[in-house]
């Protein structure tokens, strides 16, 4: 996925971003709402990590004018308040969680994972392509009862198609999900992890449209 990092806080920023990275996922942070307004009108985010209290405004008018334009994008907001009130106001202005500073990286893992099924229509965590028992919690997969390991990155783009079984996906799509906007990317990155992802999933797992892209096929 492509997440936006909202969060001005420069060691926790750091950590979270390492984490979502470290998870498979593109990741750009930004520690202003006026940063994110940008990087929001130039990028179709799958989801955003809001903090509540920026240096140049707060995070709630924030979520809500996204809100009223009719932006979609999952939000979990990442804060300090904890009181009951700053919860409602948050969940009422359109956030999908709200998670309380400080918290574990493992969860704040689990959470962006529990909301991503959510809005992919499979909120179900285990499912079954072809031969191929995944967990998508746990992230961990069975091949004809064998475990089947994946990098992060063999993982997020796995995940990438699993939430779109039946469209295709052109490469640049594909590197979106999967970089950010700092990172270099090779040419034949996509290429690299779909074979990668062939040889230890099936090589059906994925199909190649010439000149168009890939979409999920059977092991």
């Amino acid at each position: 996925m492509r997440i936006l990092l909202i969060e001005d806080d420069n060691i926790l920023g750091a950590a979270v971003r390492d984490q979502v990275a470290e998870d498979g996922h593109s990741v750009d942070w930004v520690q202003r709402l006026d940063a994110g307004e940008h990087a929001i009108s130039c990028v179709p985010y799958d989801l955003i990590l809001l903090d509540l209290m920026l240096p140049d405004g707060l995070g709630i008018p924030f979520l809500r004018r996204m809100r009223e334009r009719g932006t979609a994008t999952p939000v979990i907001i990442l804060t300090a308040l904890d009181q009951v009130t700053d919860r409602i106001n948050g969940l009422n202005a359109g956030a999908d969680d709200y998670l309380v500073k400080p918290f574990d990286l493992s969860e704040l893992s689990a959470r962006i994972g529990s909301v991503a099924r959510r809005y992919s229509g499979n909120p179900n965590p285990i499912i079954s392509v072809g031969d191929l028992q995944i967990d998508l919690a746990a992230r961990s997969i069975q091949r004809e009862g064998r475990s089947v390991t994946l990098t992060a990155r063999e993982w997020a783009l796995f995940e990438a198609f699993l939430s779109r079984p039946r469209q295709l996906l052109p490469k640049a799509y594909l590197e979106e999900k999967l970089y950010a906007f700092d990172a270099e990317v090779e040419s034949n990155a996509i290429e690299v992890h779909v074979s990668h992802l062939r040889k230890k999933l099936g090589a059906g797992i994925i199909v190649t449209e010439r000149g168009l892209g890939y979409r999920l096929g059977q092991p």
